[in-house]
């Protein structure tokens, strides 16, 4: 009885029925944030962070199961104005030195639709970290027709408030709430 048993998991098992998540690199090349804020009542300023490094434990059978652990380098901020960069950089702002990091790390995903879901998880900004929920779409999971080996494309919104994370320098003459854009892409880890 406990050989059939034993057969019987290691049958099921090699089914792939009870897959575990596969690891998934993140494209830095491929993988920005954009976050805007309101200037004065006069325009919304935007901004991009780049050079994500990180990695999507994807199931594609239970996605509920997977996760993301991802970071930022604070210094990969592009504002289309030096200024404005080095005043973020500086004291009133990040005080930021060369390899600070933002990050995020996955606590909980749950499917809301076929290739949606709110992925809950830990940000941390400036030594903060708070929970915030971002409203994720699964873009596409395949082929790589270049790299020749399976990849994801994800999209992803929020809001969270730069107050949070002690960044609330001139609030609220310039917006406290960020809307944030995210696109990333990870291919399959070697």
């Amino acid at each position: 009885m406990k050989t059939t048993l034993i057969a019987a998991a290691v049958a099921f098992a090699a089914t792939g029925v009870n897959a575990a998540p596969e690891a998934y690199t993140l494209d830095p090349s491929h993988s920005q944030t954009m976050f805007t804020y309101e200037h004065l009542g006069y325009s919304t300023t935007y901004n991009v962070f780049t050079g994500w490094e990180g990695e999507i434990m994807f199931d594609a059978e239970d996605p509920a199961a997977s996760s993301v652990n991802v970071s930022v380098p604070v210094m990969s901020l592009y504002t289309g104005w030096e200024e404005r960069f080095e005043h973020f950089m500086g004291e009133e702002f990040f005080g930021a030195k060369e390899g600070d990091l933002i990050t995020f790390t996955s606590t909980s995903i749950e499917v809301t639709g076929d290739d949606e879901a709110i992925i809950t998880g830990d940000l941390t900004i400036n030594g903060t970290t708070k929970s915030v929920q971002l409203e994720a779409e699964l873009n596409q999971k395949g082929m790589h027709p270049m790299a020749g080996k399976e990849w994801l494309g994800f999209d992803a919104e929020t809001k969270i408030k730069r107050s949070d994370f002690g960044l609330d320098k001139f609030v609220p003459n310039i917006g406290d709430e960020l809307d944030v854009e995210i696109s990333i892409e990870a291919g399959k880890a070697e």
